[in-house]
């Protein structure tokens, strides 16, 4: 563990849920939404944040009853969007010390990205609403890319950022973002406020962690 790490990257590519946006609660409404007007059983707070961390569909599909072999899946799967675009924020903000942790990356030069499995529009109206030009670009799941922990993302924050690899470094909170990190050919920082704990992080194969955001920024 590396509480008091000093990084130094050119490029810092952050996952979104988890990591800058507490997310869950807005999430588990929009699933418990979903199932309830589809007539099954909603889910706990816990169980929805096992449930995340590998885009929204993989999240219905453990939050249905028999997933997708559930004749009602597509159309959870489709209330569950519609409700979640118009609701996604009502509680979601930052994690505490967040924006000030973008804002000296910022303020020294650095390139700052966004990729995220939560689909392309939400994606991108969240780093609209909340980070403004603190995120210069912001991915999220679209049909002609592949989806977290393959590279593709990431190679695409890259190639609209003109970003060098070898200066860059990813952020993330769960097993997804370690092997994300590892598929992109870059070093991986595991933040510990978001939906998997310590030792969730370490069975997977996680090195470098941060308990603040500050520690990201070496503030």
């Amino acid at each position: 563990m590396s509480p008091h790490a000093q990084f130094n990257y050119d490029t810092y590519i952050f996952d979104l849920d988890g990591t800058l946006l507490s997310t869950l609660q807005d999430l588990a409404a929009s699933c418990n939404y979903a199932l309830k007007k589809n007539g099954m059983p909603e889910r706990t707070l816990d169980e929805v944040r096992r449930f995340v961390g590998n885009g929204v569909k993989l999240l219905m599909i453990r939050a249905v009853p028999d997933g997708e072999k559930n004749e009602k899946f597509e159309k959870a799967y489709a209330d569950f969007r519609q409700h979640y675009m118009m609701h996604n924020l009502d509680t979601t903000q930052p994690y505490r010390g967040v924006m000030e942790m973008l804002r000296e990356l910022k303020d020294r030069g650095k390139q700052i990205a966004v990729v995220s499995n939560k689909f392309y529009a939400a994606t991108q109206a969240l780093c609209r609403h909340f980070f403004g030009d603190l995120v210069e670009v912001a991915i999220g799941e679209r049909e002609d890319i592949r989806k977290k922990p393959a590279p593709d993302t990431v190679n695409e924050a890259l190639r609209q950022l003109h970003a060098d690899r070898d200066g860059a470094v990813y952020i993330g909170d769960s097993d997804v973002d370690v092997m994300t990190a590892k598929n992109s050919g870059m070093p991986c920082i595991s933040v510990l406020w978001g939906f998997r704990d310590l030792d969730f992080l370490i069975a997977h194969d996680a090195h470098i962690f941060v308990s603040t955001p500050g520690q990201i920024a070496g503030v």
